[in-house]
């Protein structure tokens, strides 16, 4: 009859998972009714942070599930008080709602541990805040936080990315179960690691999207002002992205790339209305100014969920095409990241920005190094604004359905796996303004 089934409403699972089906809720041997108008937790309160107000469709791929929230709403008997607003009820500092997909774990001496099928997080004497595991894809860990030992077992058992990094956001490393591990997979990379072909045709499909999203980005921004400087950045981004066509060895390549980056940052800097901000140069390890600040901090959030996907995909992300060095570091999650740079880190960056939702004071000067960080409390409000970006949703030429970013980052690496195990061409995500 010509039908195909809808993988976004497709899934395979079993009584041990839970699962909804004409109006109720299976889990083990329960079954409960589910209220199909999405049921809120008790401790959500009606009045939602702005960062949150949009619609979203109710798919296999949300990051809250009805069921999950039924089972909750049964269950969960240390709520924490209605009284508390939605911001106070997340820990202080540890960064988790119900938009979110991912928990950010960054208060010194905070402690999680498992309880049937939820995750408890707890910090000393403040209210314990209760999470379905069902709900949590990954977990990142800042510093010094506690996992007991049921914690790293469930995520093992259901594939739950945790990324350890230092207070910073510096990646120290993560924790993966033996069934993302694929020796096939790795071998094939290391096979292509002596393509030379492989390698310079992936890598100016990364170029190539890293280039004309950043070329969007300041076209869109520039639309109404129609600076001259950015007018003259996107010109020459557009003889750059032209020129790929010709080049034909890697380090050519790694030219245009660094040529277009001394176009797009002081433009990019251009960009900036809010006159207690300013930025013309990118500088890094460590980054000597709020911009180039919260644009680390936002690269490094980036880089552990393309970091999670690459894993969880059976790849190894120590092999990859466009970055190289004598250490052994995440080359391919570094590849991968490039094309989502412009279009989720430093869009995001530039709104928080001008609509002032951080101010000088905000950030801090680490006298030992000079670098210049966001102070603890208000690295929380870039983490939630990050999250409410990464769970927007864009339109993606593999599926019909428009997708979330993370899920955007997901099918790209699918498409680099598809390019290295069947020979598809590799190609970049590109952002439609």
């Amino acid at each position: 009859m010509g039908l195909a089934i809808n993988v976004e409403k497709t899934r395979i699972t079993n009584f041990e998972r839970g699962f909804c089906f004409l109006g109720h809720g299976f889990l083990d041997n329960a079954i409960f009714p589910v209220d199909t108008q999405e049921p809120k937790l008790k401790h959500e309160t009606e009045k939602q942070p702005k960062g949150n107000q949009r619609k979203k469709k109710t798919t296999h791929q949300d990051n809250v599930t009805i069921l999950s929230q039924a089972l909750v709403a049964e269950t969960n008997s240390e709520a924490i008080s209605e009284d508390s607003d939605d911001d106070n009820t997340l820990l202080q500092h540890n960064i988790w709602n119900q938009e979110m997909a991912a928990i950010y774990l960054i208060e010194q001496g905070t402690s999680i541990y498992k309880d049937h099928l939820r995750f408890i997080i707890h910090v000393n004497e403040k209210p314990k805040l209760e999470i379905p595991i069902r709900e949590v894809e990954q977990i990142m860990i800042f510093g010094n936080i506690q996992l007991s030992t049921p914690v790293i077992n469930a995520c093992l058992k259901e594939q739950i990315a945790v990324l350890f990094l230092n207070q910073s956001g510096q990646y120290h490393g993560h924790l993966s179960s033996e069934e993302s591990t694929n020796i096939d997979n790795h071998l094939a990379q290391l096979e292509r690691r002596n393509d030379y072909v492989f390698q310079l045709n992936v890598s100016k499909a990364i170029v190539f999207g890293k280039l004309v999203n950043s070329k969007q980005l300041l076209a869109k921004f520039n639309r109404k002002r129609k600076i001259t400087v950015i007018e003259k950045a996107i010109f020459g981004i557009n003889q750059d992205i032209a020129s790929l066509e010709l080049v034909d060895n890697l380090d050519s390549l790694r030219g245009y790339e660094g040529i277009t980056a001394a176009r797009y940052f002081p433009a990019f800097g251009q960009l900036i209305t809010n006159t207690n901000f300013e930025f013309s140069l990118r500088n890094r390890q460590p980054p000597t100014d709020p911009i180039n600040s919260l644009l680390s901090f936002g690269y490094t959030l980036l880089f552990n969920n393309v970091m999670s996907f690459i894993v969880a995909e059976g790849l190894s992300p120590y092999i990859g095409n466009f970055h190289y060095g004598e250490k052994q570091k995440p080359y391919l999650a570094f590849d991968l990241m490039e094309e989502f740079r412009s279009i989720i880190v430093d869009s995001l960056v530039l709104n928080i920005i001008n609509h002032s939702l951080l101010k000088p004071t905000d950030f801090e000067i680490i006298p030992s190094t000079g670098g210049v960080y966001l102070h603890q409390s208000a690295r929380r409000i870039f983490l939630k604004q990050f999250e409410t970006r990464m769970n927007e949703e864009v339109s993606h030429p593999d599926l019909q359905s428009q997708v979330t970013y993370r899920h955007a980052i997901q099918l790209q690496v699918r498409r680099y796996k598809r390019c290295l195990l069947s020979g598809v061409p590799y190609e970049a995500f590109l952002r439609n303004t």
